[in-house]
């Protein structure tokens, strides 16, 4: 069976999100393991990466959401999944999801979908369109409040004799090792940065967006500044404003109002992340609006590092809360403030235990080949249901 499988992956753009490297690592994970790999995507960073050799890659514009475009898009996966003859086709976003609804109904293959996110509603018909995640064969969800999310928002669409499952979103921990690093390279990345040795770092990545909590974030490294003065850390607020000027223009003017110019930089892109983490005392989310999964504490997790996040959506999940991480009042400046306070003034033992039972919480639960493993034995059960 292993050797018959063909699976072809749809996403709309191939970047650096969640849901795009576990696209890409399972596409590699399969061809790895004696099946047929297939994506189909518009384009993105990523796609340098994709070993051809492995994974055959088909450009269309499925991150296209006009109507029209979406059903051109059936008509081309519908030749592309009979040319290929293949077995499994795998939606990751809602768009090019549309597209693999009609395809498979007309090929009569089996389809499945990731929920990723939370997708917003407003209306009925925004409601209607988001609900293509769940009209699959197999419908995953990456986290258990992605789960409990779909059962309380989509339970009219959901049928009941088809499989709905939660497999965690993995990161490669092989990558997010702190033992990969070289110091040289950490001294080099300190100084790019303009960071004096001495002082204490607090990261906090994620794109500039106002549910990540940047505004939460600069509030609490005022107070934090009136408790322990102004020499005691450095703060890194790392991301892209993705076209956002006018939000970033209102991080930099609170920035200035707090007199916090001298301490906090934004750093737009970071290629190497292991070695943002590695340099960091602190690893913060300050997300004001659920995290589906929550990428960054689990990476922080898996480089040893103390995380501190809102107590919301995926981080409840992924942190050992006193363990392996920190959780605080999503949204208060105040409790922030104090548990950064709190992390930044424990000793060297203490951190220590909490970055090991971290790393070893990631390697358990949510490590990239368990989640691809997962995945695979899925497909494998959703085409014997037939035979």
């Amino acid at each position: 069976m292993s050797s018959k499988l063909k699976v072809l992956q749809i996403i709309p753009k191939l970047g650096y999100g969640g849901a795009e490297t576990g696209c890409y690592d399972l596409a590699h994970y399969l061809a790895e393991n004696n099946c047929l790999s297939y994506l189909v995507t518009s384009g993105g960073e990523l796609l340098k990466y994709v070993d051809k050799k492995k994974v055959k890659v088909i450009r269309l514009p499925v991150h296209s959401k006009n109507p029209i475009m979406i059903l051109l898009n059936s008509i081309f996966l519908t030749f592309i999944i009979l040319f290929f003859n293949i077995s499994i086709v795998h939606a990751r976003s809602r768009a090019p999801a549309w597209s693999c609804f009609l395809a498979t109904k007309i090929t009569k293959r089996k389809f499945v979908t990731t929920f990723h996110g939370t997708y917003n509603f407003k209306n009925p018909i925004k409601k209607f369109y988001n609900s293509v995640m769940v009209k699959s064969d197999l419908i995953i969800a990456g986290s258990n409040y992605i789960f409990n999310h779909i059962n309380e928002n989509y339970t009219k669409y959901l049928n009941l004799k088809k499989k709905f499952l939660v497999i965690f979103r993995g990161i490669n921990i092989d990558y997010f090792d702190p033992s990969t690093t070289i110091e040289s390279e950490e001294d080099k990345l300190l100084k790019e940065w303009k960071l004096n040795t001495g002082r204490k770092i607090i990261l906090l990545p994620g794109r500039l967006t106002s549910w990540k909590g940047q505004e939460v974030f600069i509030e609490a490294l005022n107070k934090v500044n009136i408790e322990l003065g102004h020499e005691s850390f450095y703060a890194i607020i790392l991301g892209s404003d993705q076209g956002r000027d006018i939000y970033k223009k209102k991080l930099l003017r609170l920035t200035e109002q707090h007199r916090l110019n001298s301490q906090v930089r934004f750093i737009s892109h970071c290629k190497n992340m292991p070695l943002a983490y590695k340099i960091s005392d602190l690893i913060v989310s300050a997300s004001v609006e659920p995290e589906a999964f929550g990428r960054v504490a689990i990476e922080a997790q898996s480089m040893e590092k103390p995380i501190l996040a809102s107590n919301i959506g995926g981080s409840n999940e992924t942190i050992i809360k006193d363990k392996t991480g920190f959780l605080f009042e999503s949204g208060d400046s105040e409790a922030l403030s104090k548990k950064i306070i709190e992390i930044l003034s424990l000793d060297e033992s203490t951190l220590k235990f909490i970055g090991i039972e971290g790393r070893k919480n990631v390697i358990k639960k949510f490590n990239i080949e368990k989640m691809c493993f997962s995945t695979y034995s899925e497909y494998k059960k959703l085409l014997n249901a037939n035979n």
